[in-house]
């Protein structure tokens, strides 16, 4: 039987194209692997911006299809474009942190040589992490996207209030009435969700969030639901016009009588975390959590 290193003999180099020193870390994060003897492979996109050595396949999704393991090379808005692109394939990806605040990636880009000495040693572990999809009808045409942080219902251009009817399984909840509604998986629940008010949830855990934004009504709290749970949106508002969007991409404009189901998609990812991290390090560290003493 192989051990966990020799299984990985063939790792994907994907690069955030709109980040200037993402060029730099992935011909490292190349030459690092070529030199532990593993093959090198990329996207189409990846190879214009770093012309590294190696087969090139034509997007994301490919590239998952031909390799052990995914380097993927920016920050979260990266991880959550590769994570939609690649949902429901088995490869696992591995976050490498170029710039501010990120909790998808793992591993900053200065710790890379002694984080790929990790995966070739062995020291890893592998979580699955939950998806949402959402489905909805406007102006005669059906809409289906998929997100691994959230979707979001909210006003406009204009910042005025939207009304939302929101049913769980059928049973009606209440009309939202504020800036918007965001509808999170646990991994999103540190992004958007976090910065309207929402609990921070275990990403492992089996829930869906669901967080008002800028609530009219200050008793409109956070529900955690069930992560089998169906969730029906109706847009009320007259005006303004409501957008929907998935992990932070605008997906299309709502207007009143406009319908939204969310539930949990059936596709997961799987991502790739280094022996001595975890979920509590990551907040006491990018959320600069701080104990106290007496």
């Amino acid at each position: 039987m192989k051990s966990r290193a020799e299984r990985i003999r063939s790792v994907g180099v994907l690069g955030n194209v709109e980040k200037p020193d993402c060029a730099r870390v992935v011909a490292q994060a190349a030459r690092l692997v070529r030199r532990a003897g593993r093959q090198v492979a990329t996207d189409q996109a990846t190879y214009r911006l770093a012309r590294t050595d190696g087969a090139v396949y034509p997007d994301a999704a490919t590239l998952a299809e031909r390799v052990d393991l995914l380097l993927v090379c920016g920050g979260d808005g990266t991880m959550l474009r590769v994570a939609r692109e690649i949902a429901g394939r088995s490869t696992p990806m591995l976050g490498i942190n170029i710039g501010g605040l990120g909790f998808l990636t793992a591993v900053s880009s200065r710790q890379l040589p002694e984080a790929l000495q990790r995966v070739w040693e062995g020291r890893y572990s592998f979580e699955r992490r939950t998806l949402l999809e959402a489905t909805a009808r406007h102006a005669g045409r059906r809409f289906h996207c998929r997100a691994l942080n959230d979707v979001v219902i909210s006003h406009g251009t204009e910042s005025r209030l939207v009304e939302l009817d929101v049913r769980i399984d059928g049973d009606p909840v209440t009309c939202y009435r504020g800036d918007g509604l965001v509808i999170s998986s646990p991994t999103g629940s540190t992004a958007y969700s976090l910065a309207a008010g929402g609990a921070i949830v275990l990403p492992t855990a089996a829930v869906i969030a669901l967080t008002p934004i800028c609530p009219h009504t200050l008793s409109n709290r956070s529900l955690i639901l069930n992560h089998n749970a169906r969730i029906e949106v109706q847009v009320l508002t007259q005006r303004p016009t409501a957008i929907l969007s998935a992990d932070g991409e605008g997906i299309t404009e709502l207007v009143a009588g406009d319908q939204v189901l969310v539930r949990r998609s059936r596709h997961t990812i799987r991502l790739m975390h280094l022996e001595g991290s975890s979920f509590f390090e990551a907040l006491r560290s990018k959320l600069h959590w701080r104990g106290t003493t007496l």
